[in-house]
């Protein structure tokens, strides 16, 4: 055991990412002394802790220090809607004059925030758009509104709990019955639930929609994603919090201390390892896969779940169509254009990993987790 006194040294606070920098004791395992002090000083957060340690344990406390330091700084610099504006100066406009009449798209989440403004973009370039939404009353009102400004009749509404195993399976096997191709999939439906909360399926409410839901809607899609493959295509909406994160088998967050920023940032990694694994599996398919972030957006959603956040860069994050611009920009993209597998972030391709992160090599264990969505896939209907 070494007994120390460490000093790290952040970013200003308004520079911080929305997951805690501080500590835990018993993460850290600390044995004996646990003494923190938070001091402001010339603009500089100063955080200093006083404990015994051993050097496993500090290792990973600084490992996930850098890596929450370095998404605030990266964040900062790229998320905001100061970051779109500077990388929008790179955009060619005819990328997006593509019209799609004729093609069938499903976005999930689509009554509000990003998924109404990608599900309203799909509508206003002639694709025939399914909404898929939890809420009936406000998918009706969001279908509603969508026809009306887009003047886009062929818009549908589909209701399916994301967080349902069995909802999910009779939503996909009702829309195999219609016999039609489907060219683009968006799972773009998510959640941030801080508490930790059950589905009456026995799942963790965030993984059950964030990666359990997105899984396996994806899966049972693809029989119909076929009959459109050559242009067919599935755009998973992630998060840049997922740059924090290294791939877990603990998809379901068995921590006593439950921590629901920790647990959306380690759902939004499996969906980006499970997109290279797609890829992979169903590349003699001729179906696309992709994976993407919006960046930093006012939505309802993050003012829900990370309302101390968004009211810390109110005036700084992007809109809804900024955040969904790039998953637009992957619909209406020719598909040589496009990696199967990639990430992209502002219609480019992006980095999966933050520079000495240590993230990388965890995805080695995808087909493990793989395993494990499959058996709890099967375990319903």
């Amino acid at each position: 055991m070494v007994s120390s006194v460490i000093t790290v040294r952040f970013l200003p606070r308004q520079w911080l990412p929305p997951i805690s920098s501080t500590c835990d004791a018993r993460e850290l395992r600390c044995t004996r002394q646990f003494n923190k002090a938070w001091l402001m000083k010339s603009g500089t957060l100063h955080f200093q802790l006083q404990l015994h340690f051993s050097i496993v344990p500090l290792a990973m406390f600084l490992l996930k220090t850098w890596r929450q330091t370095a998404f605030g700084v990266f964040g900062y610099l790229n998320f905001t809607k100061a970051g779109f504006l500077n990388h929008s100066k790179n955009f060619k406009p005819e990328d997006m004059e593509i019209q799609i009449t004729g093609k069938n798209c499903i976005v999930t989440g689509a009554n509000s925030g990003i998924g109404y403004a990608t599900a309203e973009g799909l509508a206003k370039r002639g694709a025939t758009v399914y909404l898929v939404c939890r809420n009936k009353e406000k998918g009706e009102a969001a279908l509603s509104d969508i026809r009306t400004r887009t003047g886009n009749q062929n818009v549908f509404l589909e209701i399916c709990d994301l967080s349902s195993v069995n909802e999910i399976k009779s939503f996909t096997s009702r829309f195999s019955e219609r016999n039609v191709p489907l060219h683009v999939l968006v799972n773009n439906a998510g959640i941030l639930e801080q508490n930790r909360v059950t589905t009456p399926e026995g799942y963790e409410l965030n993984f059950a929609v964030n990666v359990l839901g997105t899984y396996i809607m994806t899966e049972l899609m693809v029989p119909v994603l076929e009959k459109a493959s050559s242009d067919a295509r599935v755009i998973t909406v992630s998060s840049g919090g997922m740059y924090t994160s290294p791939l877990t088998k603990d998809l379901q967050y068995s921590k006593s201390n439950f921590n629901g920023v920790e647990q959306y940032a380690q759902n939004k990694r499996v969906q980006v390892a499970l997109t290279e694994k797609w890829a992979k599996t169903y590349k003699n398919k001729g179906i696309g896969f992709y994976s993407m972030h919006p960046g930093w957006a006012e939505t309802p959603g993050v003012a829900k779940s990370l309302p101390n956040f968004s009211k810390s860069f109110s005036g700084k994050l992007r809109t809804s169509e900024e955040g969904a611009d790039t998953v637009i920009w992957l619909t209406l993209q020719p598909k040589e254009k496009l990696v199967s597998g990639a990430f992209y972030f502002d219609r480019a391709e992006a980095p999966k990993h933050l520079a000495f992160a240590a993230t990388s090599n965890s995805h080695a264990m995808i087909d493990s987790v793989v395993d494990s969505l499959d058996s709890m896939a099967s375990a319903f209907g």
